[in-house]
């Protein structure tokens, strides 16, 4: 059983994107909150920029939010809803690791291997949530999935490549191998815009 207080708890999660050598990951800690929330700070930490769909796999059982995942598909089974599960719901009791998969963008079928790694005493004076650290830059979004970005990169490594105009300009500079964990946390922060307030 948890031996911190509900209210000093601070969760830390090691975010890994699969099927990329070498990694790109984000360590955070947040306090408890929905999975709903937790998408947000993945993107955030993440440097994806929430354009797309999403949703969790979590002992089989896929969590996501119903208004945007099964709107009008009434012979899917719906999913459970990531508004109203919240981090403590999902966690073992012991407290002992746990994994699942958060999925986004599913046609570029970016997932994500995400590792419970146990519960910290929040530190005084310490703001949360908050990226601890990382490696490595975000792909950009719509590059097509793991093979796209790998043949995004081989592009850009290569000035001779027929298409290395036309990739340099498609999204800006871009530094594979930069990350800086102060910035994530300040994205961290700051959240992303509701788009139910805006419709």
């Amino acid at each position: 059983m948890f031996r911190i207080p509900a209210s000093e708890r601070r969760y830390q999660f090691k975010i890994t994107l699969k099927g990329i050598k070498p990694p790109i990951w984000r360590r955070i800690q947040v306090k408890d909150c929905t999975l709903d929330k937790l998408h947000e700070h993945i993107q955030t930490s993440m440097g994806w920029t929430n354009s797309h769909l999403h949703q969790f796999k979590i002992n089989g059982v896929i969590h996501g939010d119903p208004q945007l995942l099964y709107e009008g598909w009434r012979d899917e089974t719906p999913p459970v809803n990531s508004l109203r599960i919240r981090l403590r719901d999902i966690i073992p009791a012991d407290g002992k690791r746990f994994r699942f998969e958060y999925e986004y963008d599913f046609g570029d079928d970016w997932k994500h291997d995400v590792l419970f790694e146990g519960c910290l005493r929040a530190e005084k004076g310490v703001r949360y949530p908050m990226c601890v650290e990382g490696e490595r830059a975000c792909p950009p979004e719509d590059v097509g999935g793991v093979g796209g970005y790998q043949e995004y990169l081989e592009t850009l490594r290569n000035p001779d490549h027929e298409e290395w105009d036309e990739m340099s300009d498609w999204r800006g500079p871009y530094r594979p191998e930069h990350f800086d964990a102060a910035a994530a946390t300040k994205e961290m922060r700051r959240g992303l815009p509701n788009w139910r307030e805006m419709e």
